[in-house]
């Protein structure tokens, strides 16, 4: 059950990356405040990493409007981001030597789960982060 959900149309220009950091670190006092959610800092820094390496790719590789939505349960803070471009993003194979292209790689490794699905039009890309620190978490 989402205890709160909020969606943002981001424009399409470079702005738009730091407005959607901006806007998952505000969603998130909220959750603390509104809700009284245990948000770590871990899950703050992670969020905000999660929305800007997501918002960035679809700056980068996909022609039009941006979605951000956040959602947040009791355990998790969920980042969907919806994009024109039906083209499924693949992590590519670990390369100490390649300079960049590493941000699915990243979204990955730090999201308790991740999943990407077409939509009719465009791609939505969906990564859950825990809002507490527990056993595992550094």
């Amino acid at each position: 059950m989402h205890l709160l959900r909020v969606g943002y149309a981001l424009d399409g220009d470079d702005s738009c990356i730091a407005d959607a950091r901006h806007h998952a670190a505000a969603f998130l006092d909220r959750a603390s405040d509104d809700q009284h959610l245990p948000v770590s800092a871990r899950a703050r820094d992670l969020t905000q990493l999660v929305v800007s390496e997501l918002v960035t790719n679809t700056r980068k590789y996909a022609p039009g409007p941006v979605l951000l939505e956040l959602r947040v349960t009791a355990r998790t803070v969920e980042i969907s981001v919806w994009d024109s471009d039906p083209k499924i993003p693949a992590a590519r194979a670990t390369d100490p030597s390649r300079i960049g292209q590493h941000g699915l790689e990243i979204v990955k490794a730090v999201a308790e789960d991740f999943e990407v699905r077409r939509e009719p039009v465009g791609k939505r890309i969906t990564a859950r982060i825990a809002l507490a620190d527990g056993p595992g978490h550094l």
